[in-house]
């Protein structure tokens, strides 16, 4: 019965039915003009294997754990076997790379198998990375290797779990064979053990989708992916014109805004935010060199490539997301004809961004009213030694308010004692300032407040480290890591005593390690 369900899956394909298609058939890299895709075929492998599946994704497709653990599962989502109904694609798109426009870039590693419409009339689409080649693959071979797939699907997964809007992820798949790579681009490539990851969204349509038709002055194929996407993913604002293209540009606005405090607020670092890797749906998308803030430094960023002007910063993310939300506006001009109201939009950006991240702050403290001076006071603060973001917040549920007048310095810190990886940096003239900190914070905390703030304040996140020993498992073959990690990150709030070393600070074996700290875009 279990392979009947994949068989039964039912396929509505619209993107493909309803927007032009390249009329080059062949699987070359080229220029794809006027068109929002390329139809091609994922590459067959030697020996699919599975690795992981995430049981919540494969509820959403109507799909049991028995029909997960079949061969036929691993055939179908390593892109070995088709199923019926299904039609393989790469889409088109442009985008800013660090701030450069970059022409077009396009689906060069990710095959969309189609869209599935589920038992409850959801349209999910379906994307394996990792499947091969296709006309947009540029210099590159379109495969991926099983060390940044193991963090792709645990990243996507983890996220959701965190209350962070994102794109989803069904599987991971070994596929048997051996892909070279050149992990931090300094000449010591080597092979790897290869890998497949079907990611799932209502859409994967980015900013950098709209852009590359108004670059080019394809104005007619702009305006059919406009109108697409208003029918498919936002029929709630009315048929096309050009005031519901403005309400449609207002409401990505809004929701990059959220995304994006959700991301400070769990500490989360994208690491390349180009705008080709910005969803129109406000998800999180594409995760190559993330990472999550462990010492609490604002100017970090996970990405080697970023390191010198820092562009993606932890601190820098919603500066550049209302960079990146200016550029779409750019994009819609030929539709919109008016720069006025598209400006007026963008504009109020950073009042959305601000709004959901005092609320989200206003919970993370458990303070009833936000005190923008105390949460001034307190970023300043956590940079002055190396701090643990998550264990910081976790743990600052713990102090005792009430007893903030009589108690010392010393005692007032004390469960914060686990967030400081060198304790020695804390000087007396430091723990002064947080002290009186903790007292003027605990004057408006309330004392029942642990369980509001635990609700925000994750036990656990993936730091890059625990990512890269699950990497390391199985590439030898041991996929016991991955699936125990998968497990940890589905209650991220909560207390799980048996996984308690998951909760710690990082370790220092992996201060510098490679894939412990810094990644780069092939991570």
């Amino acid at each position: 019965m279990s392979v009947e369900e994949m068989a039964a899956l039912s396929f509505d394909n619209r993107f493909t039915r309803e927007l032009p298609a390249d009329p080059e058939t062949a699987n070359f890299c080229r220029q794809v003009q006027e068109a929002c895709y390329s139809r091609v075929r994922p590459v067959s492998v030697a020996k699919p294997e599975l690795v992981a599946y995430a049981r919540e994704v494969a509820q959403i497709l109507d799909l049991t754990p028995a029909a997960c653990e079949t061969a036929e599962f691993a055939e179908v989502f390593a892109g070995n076997r088709q199923l019926q109904g299904m039609d393989p694609y790469a889409t088109c798109y442009g985008g800013h790379q660090f701030g450069n426009w970059a022409g077009q870039l396009g689906d060069g590693r990710a095959i969309n198998l189609g869209e599935v419409v589920n038992g409850r009339s959801e349209r999910w689409a379906l994307q394996l990375k990792g499947a091969g080649l296709t006309p947009y693959s540029r210099m590159a071979d379109g495969l991926a290797v099983l060390r940044s797939s193991v963090r792709e699907f645990l990243c996507s997964e983890a996220m959701f779990h965190l209350g962070v809007p994102t794109t989803r992820a069904l599987s991971l798949v070994k596929t048997g064979e051996q892909v070279v790579r050149d992990m931090f681009y300094d000449g010591n490539a080597k092979p790897e053990p290869g890998a497949v990851v079907c990611r799932v969204a209502p859409s994967f349509t980015r900013f950098g989708s709209f852009q590359i038709f108004s670059s080019r002055g394809e104005v007619e194929v702009l305006r059919q992916l406009l109108d697409y996407t208003l029918r498919t993913d936002f029929p709630h604002l009315g048929p096309p014109s050009k005031e519901t293209y403005l309400q449609w540009y207002r409401e990505v606005v809004e929701r990059t805004a959220e995304m994006i405090a959700h991301w400070m607020r769990v500490g989360f670092v994208h690491g390349v935010m180009n705008t080709d890797n910005m969803s129109i749906l406000g998800l999180t998308i594409d995760y190559g060199p993330y990472g999550w803030l462990e010492d609490y430094d604002p100017n970090w960023t996970p990405n080697t490539t970023d390191a010198q002007g820092r562009r993606y910063r932890f601190g820098n993310q919603p500066q550049v997301a209302h960079w990146n939300l200016a550029q779409l506006g750019q994009a819609l001009l030929p539709l919109v004809e008016e720069v006025e109201p598209l400006q007026e939009i963008i504009n109020a950006f950073s009042s959305a961004y601000e709004g959901y991240w005092q609320a989200m702050l206003t919970e993370k403290l458990g303070v009833e009213v936000f005190d923008g001076e105390l949460a001034a006071e307190l970023h300043e603060i956590l940079p002055l030694v190396e701090t643990d973001m998550s264990i910081f917040y976790r743990k600052l549920a713990m102090v005792e308010v009430g007893a903030a007048g009589d108690a010392t310095d010393e005692q007032l810190m004390a469960p914060l004692m686990d967030a400081y990886y060198v304790p020695e940096q804390l000087t007396d003239d430091y723990k002064a300032r947080l002290g009186a900190w903790l007292r003027w914070y605990g004057a408006q905390a309330s004392a029942d407040r642990r369980e509001r703030m635990d609700a925000v304040n994750p036990q656990y996140v993936l730091r890059n480290y625990m990512a890269q020993l699950a990497i390391d498992k199985a590439e030898e073959g041991d996929y016991t890591v991955v699936n125990e990690l998968l497990e940890l990150l589905r209650r991220p709030y909560e207390e799980q005593p048996e996984r308690e070393q998951y909760a710690q600070k990082r370790p220092d074996w992996a201060r510098d390690r490679a894939g412990c700290s810094m990644l780069s875009c092939s991570s």
